[in-house]
């Protein structure tokens, strides 16, 4: 079943591209033609790129893995903080630091510095600490929630990233090539989709487009999670049956036992039976 469709993405204005003199020549084969200075997408491979996007995106998240979502740009940040939330998806609207990826151990442990700041508020270990001491420190925990509130649950790198345009999000693109990490992006038609292994050809400045794009992913993950939850409570049940027949089986075991040794019995019976026929005329044949 389509997750959207080619009125949807026209509707929001997704085929609006940039002026034809910044485009990006490898864009070129999702463009569609040139209208008033301005690059007009071709949604029906935008239509094909983010069904192939959300399908991948769904299977990702069905083996239990996370999706980084990434927005530092103004229009886009709210929109991407709020879906990812919605999904328990960890996401960066702020500034991309330098290492994000590459560097991750650097970042788990300023993570742990946040939840340590945490920690002294509620032991009380707060309130002993001079007015000074407090102000610095309350300074620095919005500094890191700020930066890093987003990704305070991510305990190791993610499966993949979701970007909102890849020209500004560079950084991000690049430590996600070292590393291997899949990614999925609106690339807009002053964009190199190149480096980016599922690009969804789009309006990246629109805040419809961007609600859109990125509503059609959350609902792929929805879609992901549910089925994994599923497939959880399929093997739950799975398990308790077999725990059931296991524990059923001894009790049987005692009847099986009795069952086999009346049959045993009988079979004895009929043998020494048999052999006393046997013997008897041989004994008769003795007198004669």
């Amino acid at each position: 079943m389509a997750r959207t469709t080619y009125q949807d993405l026209l509707d929001a204005g997704v085929h609006f591209g940039h002026l034809t003199r910044k485009w990006d020549p490898k864009m070129s084969q999702y463009i569609f033609m040139e209208r008033n200075g301005i690059h007009i997408i071709d949604l029906n491979k935008t239509l094909s790129k983010v069904e192939e996007a959300a399908a991948a995106i769904k299977q990702i998240v069905k083996s239990g893995r996370k999706v980084l979502f990434v927005a530092t740009k103004k229009q886009a940040k709210d929109i991407v903080a709020e879906h990812a939330k919605s999904v328990n998806m960890p996401y960066i609207t702020e500034r991309w630091l330098g290492g994000m990826l590459t560097n991750f151990a650097t970042v788990r442990k300023s993570i742990k510095k946040m939840s340590n700041i945490d920690k002294l508020t509620k032991d009380g270990t707060y309130s002993n600490l001079s007015k000074k001491e407090r102000l610095m420190i309350q300074r620095e925990r919005i500094k890191l929630e700020t930066l890093l509130g987003g990704i305070s649950d991510l305990n190791r790198l993610p499966a993949a990233l979701f970007l909102i345009d890849v020209k500004k999000e560079h950084i991000a693109v690049s430590e996600a090539l070292k590393l291997n990490i899949p990614t999925f992006a609106m690339v807009d038609t002053n964009s190199d989709p190149s480096n980016i292994d599922f690009p969804i050809p789009s309006n990246d400045d629109a805040t419809k487009s961007i609600t859109l794009i990125t509503s059609i992913m959350i609902k792929a993950i929805e879609e992901g999670l549910d089925e994994r939850k599923r497939e959880k409570e399929d093997e739950a049940e799975k398990e308790a049956a077999a725990a059931k027949a296991k524990a059923d089986a001894p009790e049987a075991a005692p009847a099986d036992r009795s069952a086999n040794d009346g049959g045993k019995r009988k079979r004895t019976a009929e043998a020494t039976t048999a052999e006393a026929d046997t013997e008897a005329p041989a004994a008769k044949s003795t007198e004669e």
